[in-house]
């Protein structure tokens, strides 16, 4: 197998399969990631995630994850729809209108390595779409996708930054994108501006325990009322940080079905939400990430 043909085979494989961007890193342990991400702990800024703590080896080092592995096949998925909500209704995060991505892009990159099995052999593989103790931003800016904005997210030049991430931790022996990735931010700073609830921190760090998104889904209690003021609207998510960053005026619709977002969810104004029933809501949200959040807490968000 020619690393160069392979890798190149590989990428045809990622468009044809939906994929807008495909790059590939060489597998390493990440150092300067791993003393970011143990001061980022070590300061309380994952907030209520405790699992955040656990498997740091396996974080830093994707040969714990996959024995010898050697190459990381990194992919992005545009998820920038061309529906909009109903300007009275709760704000729900772009990413969560149609069903859940973990499952759509999954079953996309088993098209990718089932295409690598029959082509290549048997080869030691695993797949991650923003699942398990893999810093899949730090993959993608090594792999040439784009770089880490002060937001936390990796912008692309041509494409924005709302796209989903999947990597695929291999023992092949692939050729490696070795780009000279440029902080195109600069002195932007419209995202830490925008941030009503000020989680976005110098140095591209993200005060999570404050971002809206972790606290519409990730925390499992009640909302404190020091931000109870500061949610504007938004009942699932947030999508501030990237409505505002100029990059997104390159962000094109996305083609794919499973992304649509049910008719109902468009539709529905203020008064329909705050009238939502289980019913409705298992209606709506069936295939939808929202169900992470549940029926209870999206109606404790809505009254906000």
């Amino acid at each position: 197998m020619q690393s160069e043909k392979a890798s190149q085979q590989i990428k045809d494989w990622a468009s044809e399969a939906g994929f807008m961007l495909c790059g590939i890193a060489k597998a390493g342990f990440l150092q300067i990631e791993a003393n970011r991400l143990e001061t980022w702990l070590n300061k309380g800024y994952h907030g209520k995630m405790n699992w955040m703590e656990n498997h740091f080896d396996l974080r830093t080092d994707p040969t714990k994850l996959v024995p010898s592995a050697k190459s990381i096949v990194c992919l992005a998925y545009n998820y920038f729809p061309e529906e909009t909500q109903n300007s009275t209704a709760p704000k729900i995060a772009k990413y969560a209108f149609g069903n859940d991505y973990h499952y759509v892009v999954k079953e996309k990159v088993a098209q990718i390595t089932m295409n690598m099995q029959q082509s290549f052999g048997d080869f030691a593989f695993r797949v991650f779409v923003d699942s398990g103790p893999v810093m899949e931003r730090a993959w993608a800016e090594k792999a040439g996708l784009g770089w880490i904005g002060k937001h936390g997210l990796v912008i692309n030049k041509k494409a924005g930054s709302f796209f989903f991430l999947a990597e695929i931790i291999c023992d092949l022996d692939l050729a490696y994108d070795n780009p000279n990735i440029i902080d195109h931010c600069g002195t932007c700073n419209a995202c830490v501006d925008a941030c009503p609830t000020e989680a976005i921190l110098p140095n591209k760090t993200l005060n999570a325990s404050k971002c809206i998104s972790y606290l519409t889904i990730e925390l499992k209690e009640e909302i404190p009322s020091e931000f109870k003021n500061k949610m504007e609207g938004w009942a699932f998510g947030c999508d501030i940080c990237q409505d505002v960053c100029p990059w997104n005026r390159f962000s094109t619709t996305h083609q794919e079905p499973q992304f649509v977002p049910h008719s109902k969810l468009t539709k529905m104004d203020k008064n329909e939400w705050k009238e939502l029933t289980e019913e409705v809501f298992k209606a709506i949200f069936k295939k939808s990430a929202v169900n992470r959040a549940g029926f209870t807490k999206l109606k404790q968000t809505i009254s906000l």
